[in-house]
């Protein structure tokens, strides 16, 4: 429980609260700045957790218990602190529905899923997604900030445009997991 790939899945956890803290300010520049900071870090650890899991070998129950949960959260909270401050709206609140609703669909299919011995592997367009889902999380945070780095409006732009994509993309890989998980289901119904 307290080897490195685990510790960095507690540290995204752990990001999570500040994250949202520093959204709290989000008319301050800096604060921005912060919270994009925090997520960026948090995102490297989604990646680094996994991957120094299986080459150390210190994959574990708890770590792919705990991985998704975190993913999870981090991912669920940004949108809904991006939709409360303004930054995510209207029409693009959309987009933010179906991420969080195919979150919920995945995680609810895999728990059932677990209880019958099956496993879904995660797809190679569903870490796509994922890549597409934080890069536009990430403009969407730096938001109004960004524009001292890109020319004015650019950041929500491209957070904009990437929420979308990564949208579109969560109705691909949604779409087939629950192929899967229905196929399994219905053969254990024979």
């Amino acid at each position: 429980m307290l080897s490195l790939p685990n510790m960095l899945t507690y540290g995204r956890i752990a990001a999570v609260p500040a994250v949202v803290a520093c959204l709290y300010w989000y008319q301050i520049p800096a604060m921005r700045w912060l919270a994009l900071g925090f997520f960026v870090a948090a995102a490297i650890t989604d990646y680094f957790d996994g991957y120094l899991a299986r080459i150390w070998g210190e994959q574990s129950n708890w770590g792919r218990m705990l991985d998704p949960i975190a993913d999870k959260l981090l991912v669920a909270a940004c949108l809904l602190m991006l939709a409360a401050i303004g930054t995510i709206t209207s029409f693009s609140l959309w987009a933010a529905i179906i991420i969080l609703s195919r979150e919920i669909l995945v995680s609810g299919l895999r728990e059932f899923l677990a209880e019958l011995r099956v496993s879904v592997p995660v797809s190679k367009l569903a870490k796509w997604k994922t890549t597409v889902q934080l890069i536009a999380m990430g403009f969407l945070i730096a938001g109004p900030a960004g524009d001292a780095v890109l020319p004015a409006g650019w950041t929500m732009v491209l957070g904009l445009a990437l929420l979308w994509i990564a949208a579109v993309l969560t109705l691909f890989t949604g779409w087939d997991y629950l192929k899967a998980g229905i196929s399994n289901i219905v053969d254990t119904e024979r």
